[in-house]
């Protein structure tokens, strides 16, 4: 994943506060997990992420 795209998803997360996870973008968010830019909720109805410490340093050093 490329650093914009990473930057886009981001900042989509972090103004939702809580993201619902769209289907077919499970991998993608996956991703941002393995990195540690969010925090997977899926053990819901309705699979969300939020964003960590480290996704918000992202944001703000890109």
């Amino acid at each position: 994943m490329e650093r914009a795209e990473i930057k886009t998803l981001l900042e989509t997360i972090e103004q939702q506060v809580s993201s619902s996870i769209l289907g077919g973008m499970e991998d993608t968010y996956q991703e941002l997990a393995d990195l540690g830019y969010v925090i997977l909720h899926d053990d819901s109805a309705h699979p969300s992420a939020t964003i960590t410490q480290k996704g918000i340093e992202f944001l703000e050093n890109y």
